[in-house]
């Protein structure tokens, strides 16, 4: 029989993302690891579990009926997380740490839930995402999410969220927009050392303008800095003021009309978010039990 769950969750990380690839960044392993992984159960079943195509994954008759078998494991496994943890009766406080999009506009909604999950306080730092990586490596905190990928040994990443960065303003803007349309705004900046500002500037020079050329008002570090400049920016002002920000930090006031959004013409500005945990934690009960749950979250 298959020794542990780890192999059918590699099985069924596959066919959830429909590619090789993409499976070992949500699983934090190589891909070769993950190939040898789905190997290792087809070798032990004797017969073909998956297909590879161009257009992704496809499963065999075998491998329909062994992920109906591994989905009901997963779930049971999943509801016993928080029995097993029990048995620990381990008091402590569990620290995470965030980069400031994700600690203050999306980790605040989960950390009731991961208090409860895991049966202990749960305190959270905010920072940049190199500081919170160094506060990992220190063992200041327990498991960490970044939105700019700060790759040091010795840490295991998982992607997670995949967000969206957009230009917005407190003024109607158009749904796409041109070089010629980045011209007519007046820009609040983020400084020089974001990783927002390094991958739109990317997008920016491809689309032949810089930051350079920009009217700006001023450079923040702050998402809520920005975020309230824009707001209480003049609504009737001629020239907009606009920002690029991550989808999540601004939803809330799009949503309520507050706030407009449009994206670059013929560009996605798409990253992922990654969870960062030390490698000597990865069987870490309580660090794992957290990691999954927020796994089940990557549809935020």
């Amino acid at each position: 029989m298959l020794k542990d769950f780890a192999k059918l969750q590699t099985f069924l990380m596959v066919i959830k993302e429909k590619s090789f690839s993409k499976a070992s960044a949500k699983l934090g392993i190589s891909q070769p690891a993950v190939t040898q992984q789905i190997k290792f159960i087809e070798d032990y079943l004797d017969t073909k579990i998956v297909d590879r195509k161009k257009n992704g994954i496809l499963l065999t008759k075998e491998g329909e009926e062994l992920f109906r078998i591994a989905s009901r494991l997963e779930k049971a496994i999943t509801g016993s997380e928080k029995e097993i943890l029990k048995i620990i009766n381990k008091d402590f406080t569990f620290v995470m740490g965030s980069s400031n999009a994700i600690g203050n506009y999306i980790l605040p909604n989960y950390l009731s839930e991961i208090k409860n999950r895991i049966n202990n306080n749960v305190y959270m730092n905010v920072g940049l995402s190199s500081e919170i990586i160094d506060q990992l490596e220190d063992k200041k905190i327990d498991v960490a999410l970044i939105e700019s990928p700060v790759f040091r040994d010795g840490i295991v990443y998982r992607e997670w969220v995949l967000d969206e960065l957009v230009v917005f303003s407190n003024q109607p803007l158009k749904k796409h927009l041109t070089a010629e349309d980045l011209l007519g705004f007046d820009w609040i900046c983020r400084d020089e050392h974001s990783h927002t500002r390094r991958l739109t500037s990317e997008a920016f020079d491809e689309m032949g303008v810089q930051c350079n050329n920009f009217h700006v008002l001023g450079i923040l570090g702050s998402p809520t800095a920005i975020k309230e400049s824009i707001l209480h920016a003049d609504p009737r002002a001629e020239r907009p003021v606009v920002s690029v920000m991550s989808k999540h930090v601004i939803a809330a006031e799009i949503a309520e009309g507050k706030l407009f959004d449009a994206r670059l013409k013929n560009y996605k500005l798409e990253r992922h978010f990654y969870i960062a945990y030390l490698k000597d934690r990865k069987h870490d009960a309580f660090v794992d039990n957290v990691v999954n749950y927020l796994l089940s979250l990557n549809k935020v």
